[in-house]
Order: C-alpha cells, then sequence, then structure tokens
C-alpha cells in the first residue's frame, strides 16, 4: 500500500462513524471533507480498495461501508454485554449482504452465529 492507502485504510478503521460490527453509513462527500481530499480522490481510493485490495465493500445507495477483516481483529469476545451491543448495531444496517461479507471473517463462532441470523433474516425480507 502508499502511504495516502495506509492513512485511507486508518480512517476507515477509526473515524467518528465507526461502531461495534464493522458496517457504518458514511457519505464520500464525508469522508472527504474529513480527510481533506476531494471527492474524485475519494472515489479513487474507494475503488481501489474495492476492487485491488478487496479489503471494503460500500453499498452508494444505502450508504453503507463494510470493512472485510473488521470480525477477525475486533470480535472475539462473547460476554452478553457484547452480544446485545452487536445484535442492536446489526438491525439498523439496511444491505444484508454487507452482513455476510463481514460474517466471513468472525473467527468466533457465537458472534458469526449471530450475524449470520441476520443475513437470513435480510433474505427473508
Amino acid at each position: 500500500m502508499t502511504p495516502e492507502d495506509k492513512l485511507f485504510y486508518i480512517y476507515l478503521l477509526t473515524n467518528p462513524n465507526t461502531n461495534h460490527i464493522g458496517i457504518y453509513q458514511i457519505t464520500r462527500k464525508q469522508m472527504a471533507f474529513e480527510l481533506n481530499y476531494s471527492i474524485d480522490t475519494v472515489h479513487l481510493l474507494m475503488k481501489r480498495f474495492i476492487e485491488h485490495y478487496k479489503l471494503i465493500r460500500y453499498n452508494p445507495e444505502t450508504r453503507e461501508l463494510a470493512i472485510k477483516n473488521w470480525g477477525k481483529h475486533n470480535l472475539y469476545k462473547d460476554s452478553k454485554a457484547v452480544l446485545d451491543c452487536i445484535s442492536s448495531e446489526l438491525k439498523d444496517v439496511e444491505d444484508a449482504s454487507l452482513i455476510q461479507y463481514v460474517s466471513e471473517s468472525i473467527l468466533n463462532q457465537e458472534i458469526r452465529g449471530l450475524y449470520d441470523s441476520f443475513c437470513e433474516q435480510g433474505e427473508m425480507f
């Protein structure tokens, strides 16, 4: 990754919109403003992270961004409080395919099962 790519990835992992599930709403315009980049630069960076690095997915209709390896690095404890928080945040996700995308990297089976249950609910609707 270039230094610009690294900065962008750190921003995606730590910006004020992040949450416990690795799927959050954010606009390209907001990213550009917070990074002091042009919208075109953000568009190119996102394209590179989606197509080349395959580390994120973005739904422009719902404005939801999902980070592929979020679960692998952040979701390993399955206390009741953590599961309740995850469940609460998963309810707000509009694009169920993003839940499946993040779920694939979760190593903790109980948390992964929780994600998968929301994927199944999304398919029913």
